[in-house]
């Protein structure tokens, strides 16, 4: 059966051994002495979190959650954005097709927005507030990674609103660092 919960403490556990050790990523996965393993979903997320941002500084935590985004569904809306690429010349004709706009993008004065008017995370279908957007940042990764492929440059992702942090919906700024159309 499908795990999200498994799957996420594998992801969080690699991406934090990555950046320290063993040890550290077994205690921010599963707590000191292993006792969030009996902790409901929505009180590990946040234990988590927390023990994450209690051994790392904010950029690392970024870093490490950036890594641990789940590719979920990442082959059709990897074909979506390079469709949309094909369709448009510039950020501006990109950001206003049909298409783009259905699947929460938008351009304005130049920029890429990405925007969702619901939380996208399974895991966080019962958590009711974040107190830092630590968790969110699996989001962004998961936007860098589709737009780098799309754009075939390297892309900056930069999350400016988070349902779970009590905004009215999810914002993310994507900034290609590339040309993505050849005049």
């Amino acid at each position: 059966m499908f795990n999200i919960r498994k799957i996420q403490e594998q992801v969080i556990y690699g991406a934090v051994k990555s950046a320290s050790s063993d040890e550290t990523a077994k205690e921010v996965v599963y707590g000191k002495e292993e006792s969030a393993g009996t902790e409901d979903n929505p009180t590990w997320v946040k234990s988590t979190m927390k023990r994450l941002e209690n051994h790392f500084d904010q950029p690392t935590v970024k870093q490490i959650r950036m890594q641990c985004q789940c590719g979920y569904a990442m082959d059709e809306k990897l074909a979506l954005v390079k469709e949309l690429v094909e369709l448009s010349s510039n950020m501006e004709e990109f950001g206003n097709l049909e298409k783009a706009q259905a699947a929460g993008l938008s351009c304005v004065n130049g920029a890429l927005y990405l925007q969702f008017p619901f939380c996208p995370c399974p895991m966080l279908a019962e958590v009711d507030r974040l107190d830092t957007d630590a968790w969110c940042q699996c989001t962004t990764g998961y936007s860098k990674v589709l737009f780098e492929k799309a754009f075939a440059c390297e892309v900056d992702v930069e999350l400016l609103k988070s349902i779970k942090m009590g905004d009215e919906i999810c914002l993310m700024k994507i900034i290609p660092q590339g040309v993505i159309w050849k005049a």
